[in-house]
Formats: structure tokens, sequence, C-alpha cells
């Protein structure tokens, strides 16, 4: 028999063992051990590895519970059901029939959850009842009040399971329900027959659309997958075949031929595939000529340092931005929000200023001055003025100061400034940002504060403009940018203090691009002129960003911020650092630690950065404890009578 969750102790919140077990469950249903959930306020969503499901009350009813429990089922069977690339070969392409399209493909993931699990299937229900009762849906007396794709979706439900729609949807079942059977009723009833093979699921859906008046909104009849081999791939039945028009057949019956044709053909007739093949490889031709014939090109070895190679791309950089905070709001304004951080921060203002001092005393305790005496050159040695009477030909009588371990250091502070940091962690973030770096500033360790987000929702104008193009496939990032140094590092604090402000403003916090994010604050970095260079990133989670995602991979912005971060731990000279607010980053950073409240940010900084500043202490007193070579004295002749030469001073 399976265990209970374990019973919350003092420090966790009551509802954190509930919260693991969904998670748990999720993971198992899904098949992703990665998958990574979030709780926050916003709506239930899926991005990628990273879910989002809905914080439950402290206090949650047995009904709360199997909410959100379906929630995290109908996400967990998207991801173990549904085949995104069919999808897209698949979907309509009106606004209308791609709705309905999307909520009947959901539908049939829920379905089989529920066919298989019956547990399952009375978390989906208590979910499906919650959502439509928040939407009035019992009230609906007129079709335009009453989403068609809904009706749909649960009329296909009620075909693949048997479960009556819910009492707060059946207004709009019975509106709809009469239209539908009588468009649509053989279509709905051979649903069930392929509910397993989602590219047929799929077909048989789009012949439903046709019936109930769409078919103008399909788009163009989708190309069949070249690989034979494909699992999503099945034959059609002799029914569904002979539906399709001999333009299809025709098309497929000339695809063999193509790739049979002879040599001789070929040099005939060039087909046009082959001529833009040519036209690609022409360069390349061009260059292989230089060799000599049997010279193969020469591949990169294994230990070559070359990046290594990542198809991330970026659509347009037309409308992205690096920005100030006065750029953003005036100063009025900006004065305003700091005053609100203020307020925000009177409790936490004691702890995290003692965790300050502390880290202070750390350092400060590592600047204590350390002198190489019997030097032939640098500062004067007054304790060794008897030497030069006494044995005027010693010259060894200077002595040099040692650098400290951390005066010739930069530190980055990156925050992620998305819509899921809002409230408590971006304004503890925001406070210890703001008190770690006025504690650095004092040991003489110069800091830079930068943040980043978007400049919209879903896209903004660079998806404007990849739809003004055509939707090309794959466009790659599809957002606009905004970067944010609210703090320069040869800026001193008391002038960059209001700027942490703008963290406070609504409106500013919306989707995360971590990997480009990264990206920027580490060539940042690499400019400047210090020895030492230390990159912490703050974040919450993996990167989201729902425009990118919905045309590319799932995986997309999460496999350029595994390459940026390798890229920076095996390539830079800069020491990375991560710090995850409630989500584990250690899968994506060597050294990373992720904390469970926000609160315990200022003890998580300050225990990392005094870590590394004490590792690089002990590294140099390792270094110094080796006996160095002593120079060979000079000729007495030039000794006594050379001047001191103050180098070693800074």
């Amino acid at each position: 028999m399976a265990r209970e969750p374990s019973s919350p102790t003092k420090t966790q919140p009551p509802t954190e063992p509930f919260k693991k077990a969904v998670g748990v469950a999720m993971r198992a249903i899904s098949g992703d051990p990665e998958l990574e959930i979030v709780y926050a306020t916003d709506r239930p969503s899926l991005a990628g590895h990273r879910a989002r499901l809905p914080e439950p009350p402290r206090k949650p009813t047995a009904y709360d519970l199997a909410v959100t429990r379906g929630l995290g089922d109908s996400i967990a069977l998207r991801l173990a059901c549904h085949d995104a690339g069919v999808h897209r070969d698949l979907v309509p392409e009106g606004k209308t029939a791609r709705a309905v399209f999307e909520a009947v493909e959901q539908a049939r993931c829920e379905a089989l959850g529920a066919r298989a699990m019956p547990g399952v299937s009375e978390n989906l229900s208590a979910m499906l009842e919650d959502r439509y009762f928040r939407g009035n849906f019992h009230e609906v007396t007129d079709k335009s009040d009453a989403p068609l794709e809904d009706a749909v979706a649960l009329m296909v439900r009620e075909k693949l399971t048997g479960a009556k729609p819910p009492k707060s949807a059946e207004p709009v079942v019975e509106i709809w329900r009469e239209w539908i059977e009588e468009k649509a009723g053989r279509d709905l009833a051979g649903l069930e027959n392929v509910i397993g093979k989602q590219r047929d699921f799929a077909r048989a859906v789009r012949h439903l659309l046709a019936s109930l008046d769409m078919a103008e909104e399909l788009g163009g009849e989708p190309e069949e997958p070249e690989d034979d081999g494909d699992g999503d791939r099945n034959d059609t039945s002799d029914d569904q075949s002979s539906g399709e028009t001999d333009d299809s057949e025709a098309a497929d019956q000339a695809a063999p031929q193509e790739q049979e044709a002879t040599g001789e053909e070929q040099e005939a007739g060039e087909t046009e595939v082959d001529a833009e093949a040519s036209e690609e490889t022409l360069d390349e031709d061009a260059s292989d000529q230089s060799r000599e014939a049997g010279e193969s090109k020469r591949p990169d070895l294994p230990f070559s340092n070359q990046p290594p190679q990542n198809d991330y791309k970026v659509f347009t950089t037309r409308f992205d931005e690096v920005t100030r905070p006065e750029d953003l709001c005036d100063a009025a304004e900006l004065d305003r929000l700091r005053a609100y951080l203020d307020k925000q921060l009177v409790h936490l203002q004691g702890a995290v200023s003692r965790l300050a001092n502390r880290l202070q005393r750390r350092l400060m305790a590592q600047q204590n001055r350390g002198w190489d005496f019997d030097m032939e050159e640098g500062l004067l040695d007054t304790a060794r003025l008897t030497r030069v009477i006494t044995d005027p030909m010693q010259p060894l009588a200077f002595k040099v100061e040692r650098d400290t371990n951390f005066r010739d250091t930069v530190v980055t502070l990156v925050i992620d400034n998305s819509g899921s940091m809002r409230g408590r962690p971006i304004t503890v973030a925001a406070a210890c940002a703001d008190i770690l770096a006025r504690t650095l500033e004092r040991c003489g360790v110069k800091v830079e504060l930068l943040g980043f987000t978007t400049k919209a929702w879903k896209g903004g104008q660079s998806r404007e403009a990849w739809l003004a193009a055509g939707k090309p496939a794959q466009p790659g990032r599809l957002n606009d940018l905004r970067h944010i140094v609210y703090k320069a590092a040869d800026a001193p604090w008391r002038r960059a203090r209001r700027n942490l402000g703008l963290m406070m403003r609504e409106g500013l916090l919306k989707e995360n691009i971590d990997g480009e994010a990264l990206d920027w604050a580490h060539q940042r970095i690499l400019a400047r002129p210090e020895n030492r260079k230390i990159l912490m990133m703050i974040s919450d989670g993996a990167p989201v960003d729902d425009s990118t995602l919905s045309v590319n991979p799932g995986n997309y912005l999460e496999r350029h911020l595994r390459a940026v971060i390798e890229d920076i731990e095996t390539r830079s000279p800069v020491e990375l650092i991560a710090i995850g607010i409630g989500h584990d980053v250690t899968r994506y950073y060597r050294r990373a630690v992720t904390i469970v409240d926000a609160e315990e940010l200022a003890g998580a900084m300050t225990e990392q950065l005094a870590s590394l500043f004490e590792e690089e202490s002990r590294r140099r007193a390792a270094a110094s404890a080796q006996p160095a070579k002593r120079p060979a004295p000079k000729s007495p002749a030039t000794g006594p009578t050379r001047a001191p030469a103050r180098m070693g001073l800074q």
C-alpha cells in the first residue's frame, strides 16, 4: 500500500507535502522525470518542462485538493499523450476552427487518462466543474455567450468516456447539442475508434470541423510524414482513404518516382529542389576544389576550444532594448516606488543587515595587511635600518605589501524580472541586492545589478513582424527583450539606490528568456578590467516565453540556457553561481543552491559569496606557504646607494 505524504514540519507550510505528492504523480503520469512544478497565483500553464499550478489555499478542503490534482493530471496527460509535431502539422489556420481543434485534442488526452485510471477521472471531473463554475457557464442562456469549442470538447469527452458534462457547463452543451449532432453526429461517433492514434484522431477532427461548416478555416491538406517508421503515423482505414482526393494520391505516387530517377534523367531535367540544393552547396564545392583529389575535410578535434553547435536563433533583434530605470519612468515615480519598497522591507531590514555585516566581517578579516620582507626593492623596511649600518653591503632591506584577495574583484547580480517573481520573491530579491551591493562596496568590491524580462506578453512587435512575414517555420526567439541596468559597476550606490524601486512597478514583470540574459550579463562582465569576475544568477526556474515556445520545440529555451551555462562554466574565466527561489536550479548550474522560501535569499547570497572569497584565500595562502626563490643579491657597489622604489603600493 502506498504511503501517505509526510506530515508538515514546523519549518514548512502545511500544504508542502501535498505539493510534493502532486509533483511526484505528475512526473509519473507524464513520464518526464525533469518536469518542474511551479505554484503561483497565475493561471495553470505548461511550457517545456515547466508546469504552473495555482497555489492551493493554506487550509484546503477535499474539493480544493481534488481540483488541484485534476489540474496536475490534465497537464501530465497532455505531456504523456500529445505530440507537438503532429499537432503543428494538422492544426487548422482559422481562429474558430483552431480553438475547437485545441479543445478537442485536450479532451482526447484527458479521456485516455480517465479511461485508464478512475482516480484521475474523478480529479478531472472536479477540475472541469470548478473551471466552468468560475466562468459562470451555468448562467449562459444565449449562443453568443456559449463558446462552441467548449461545447464540442465536452461532447467529445462524453462520447469517449461516457461521463456527462459538468453541471455548471450543461447549459452550454444543451444550447449547441442539437446543431452539433445534426451536422456532425456521425463524425463524433467515429472518434472513439482512433482515440489512441493522434494523427488519425486529428484527421477525424478536421472532418468534423468541415461538417460544422468550418472547411474554409482548415487551410491546406497536410502532407504525410516521410518516415514510415514513425510511431505516431498510422495507416488509415479504407473508408478514410476513399475520401481523399485524387490529387493527393497522385502526389504520393509521384514521390517514389522522383526518388528512383536515374542519373541521366537528373542531368537532363533537374528538379527545383535539386537546383536549390546545388545553389546552397556551390560555395562548399568551390572550396573543395582547392584541395587535392581524395583529401577529406578534417573535422574539429574532440578537445577543440570551439563552442558547441547550437540551433538557437532570433527572429529579429530590432525591438530589443537595453535600458535604465530612469528611461522607463520619471524621477518622481522612482522615488515613490523606492519609498514603497522601503516600507515592504521594514521587518526584513534587521535580518538582512545582520547577514550583510557578517559577510563584511568575513571579508574584512581577509584584508589583514601582509608583507614580503628581504626584498631588493619596494618600501624601506625601518625595522632593518640597523642592517644598513652593521652591513652596508646588504641590499635586502626593503618590503613589499601583498595584494588583498578580493581588492580587484567585480560581482554582477542578474535578477529574474519575470511575472512568476511577482509579490514576495521580487521584493526580497530587491532588498538583498540593495544591502549586498552596499556591503560589497564598503569592502572595495565593485557590484553591477542587472535585470531581465520582456517588453510585452505573447511576443509583442517581434511576433507581429513574424505574422507579417508569412509565419516562417521555426523562427527562433519570438519576443522583445528588455534588459535593465539597475546599477553599473562603476556607479556609486548612493546614485543608483532608487533604481531598484522599479522592480515594484506594476506591469514591468513579464516573461523570462534566461539564456540570452545570462549571455548578455556575461559579455558585460568580460569587458570589465578587474582580474576576478563573479556572476550570480537569481531566478525562480526555467525560462518561459509562450510566444517562442508555441512555434518552436518545447525545450527550445531550456536547451539554449544549458548551452550558455556550459560555455561559461567550461570556457570562461567568470565564476558562475546560481540561486533558485523555490525551484531546483542545480540541474542547470554546477555551483548552485536552491532555497524554498524567498526569506532565505539573503543568507544564501552571503554564504555563496563568502565561500568563494574564502576558497580563493585558502588557495593563495597555500601558494604563499611554499618557499619562494630569494633573488640573488646585487653587487656591493650598487646595493647601498640605490634609492627605494614604491612598486608594490596601490
